[in-house]
C-alpha cells in the first residue's frame, strides 16, 4: 500500500456570481479558491509522466468553470460542486475544498470570510490504488 500524497491548487481567484443577495448575483464578485488533492503519486514520479497524475492545469479550468457557471446561494454549495470535480478522477481520494469570499456583505471589517469541506472516497481494491480502476 503506497502512502497518500499531494497535490495543491492555491489562490485560484475567479468571478462569480454567488450569494445569497440579489445585488451579489447582480453584480458579482471574486472568489478565491484553493484544492488539495490527495492521492499516491508514486507512479507520476516514476514514469514523469503527467497522465499518471492529475493535470493541474485542467484541474484549475474546471474549478474556474464551476465558479464561473451557474450562481449559487451558499459558498458552501460551491465548494462541494467544486470538490465533486476534484472527485471525478478516480486516482483522488480525498479532496479538501476552500471557497473565500473576501468581499462577502458584512457591514464589518474583516479580512476574509471561507468555507472548507473535505470529502473522500472509500478505498476498494489494489487496482484503485494503482490508478487502474
Amino acid at each position: 500500500m503506497f502512502p497518500l500524497d499531494e497535490i495543491a491548487l492555491t489562490g485560484l481567484t475567479v468571478f462569480g456570481r454567488h450569494g445569497v443577495y440579489a445585488h451579489e448575483r447582480e453584480e458579482g464578485q471574486e472568489f478565491t479558491v484553493d484544492v488539495r488533492l490527495m492521492m499516491p503519486l508514486h507512479r507520476a514520479a516514476a514514469s514523469d509522466d503527467v497522465a499518471d497524475t492529475v493535470h493541474y492545469g485542467e484541474l484549475a479550468e474546471k474549478v474556474a468553470a464551476v465558479v464561473a457557471g451557474p450562481p449559487v446561494d451558499l459558498i458552501e454549495t460551491l465548494a462541494e460542486r467544486i470538490a465533486d470535480v476534484a472527485l471525478e478522477d478516480s486516482r483522488v481520494r480525498f479532496a479538501t475544498v476552500t471557497v473565500h469570499k473576501p468581499h462577502a456583505p458584512i457591514a464589518l471589517t474583516f479580512a476574509d470570510v471561507a468555507v472548507t469541506v473535505h470529502r473522500g472516497r472509500e478505498h476498494t481494491s489494489a487496482s484503485t490504488e494503482e490508478g487502474t480502476a
